[in-house]
């Protein structure tokens, strides 16, 4: 009696162990296309770092705290705020602009006719995003460490709080870029878009400045927002206590930083799936 053939494996596109592998093979082709545009890699990775040389530079000096207490150097008050606009850099603004940029100029409707499944064409997306954050941080870090002699933290559970930051600033800034999107209407004015809310929000979640001397009013909004609730994060790691005094009302509240990260990353996640639209032509 002759065997019949066996019938062939059913084709799954989005089977765990496939889509793994695209999700990297995806990375891998984002992180090469941006170190082919020469312009993003400068304002993805210099500006930053020009930034903490810059503010480094020109506020030199020490923050004085209470009578008996060792004061700060401005450039160690100064690189957690740059580190966490940093990330948001590399992942809001530079996402929403470049996912934008692929809508409206037909890239997404051609990548829609491929086998790839989409959820490996964001996997590369954030995934390039978390790489370029990781570098920006450890280029800020570098720079204050070497030049400006920024201590870094000696507590475990300082650097798994700078950890969870990190992690839980890259997803949600990432899922909101992805979201964002919705509001560009053409791939010209991405930038004009995306920049304005970003550079004030820096200003107004203390990133270039203390954060007690930001008014009462806009301590509100930056407070809806996550930059502010980073930037508190990563003040913890490296900053003294009475900091905290002056600039968060008494303490730094981590358990509360990390607690509104989360809400603010199921937020982000919920407007990605609402507002995001994977074809929008070439019109907007």
């Amino acid at each position: 009696m002759t065997a019949l053939p066996a019938s062939p494996a059913e084709f799954r596109p989005n089977a765990p162990g496939r889509l793994i592998r695209l999700s990297l093979e995806r990375t891998r082709i984002e992180i090469k296309t941006f170190f082919r545009a020469p312009d993003q890699v400068f304002f993805t990775f210099l500006l930053p770092v020009l930034f903490v040389v810059i503010f480094s530079t020109i506020f030199s000096g020490e923050i004085e705290g209470p009578p008996g207490v060792e004061k700060v150097e401005f450039s160690q008050y100064f690189v957690p705020g740059m580190i966490a606009s940093g990330i948001v850099s590399a992942t809001f603004a530079s996402l929403a602009m470049t996912i934008a940029v692929e809508q409206h100029d037909g890239l997404l409707r051609r990548l829609s006719g491929t086998p790839l499944p989409r959820s490996a064409y964001f996997a590369g997306k954030v995934g390039l995003a978390l790489f370029t954050a990781f570098v920006i941080v450890v280029l800020i870090l570098a720079i204050g460490v070497v030049f400006y002699d920024v201590s870094l933290p000696t507590d475990p559970k300082k650097w798994a709080v700078l950890a969870a930051v990190f992690l839980l600033g890259v997803a949600t800034c990432s899922l909101l870029g992805i979201a964002y999107t919705r509001l560009i209407r053409s791939s010209s004015s991405a930038a004009a878009i995306v920049q304005p809310p970003y550079l004030v929000l820096q200003f107004i979640s203390g990133v270039f400045l203390q954060y007690s001397q930001v008014p009462p009013f806009l301590k509100v909004v930056a407070a809806a927002f996550p930059l502010k609730w980073m930037v508190q994060g990563l003040r913890y790691v490296f900053l003294p206590d009475w900091v905290a005094v002056d600039d968060y009302g008494g303490e730094w509240q981590v358990e509360r930083v990390l607690l509104v990260l989360g809400i603010w990353l199921a937020v982000s996640f919920v407007l990605a799936r609402v507002f995001f639209r994977w074809n929008r032509g070439y019109t907007g």
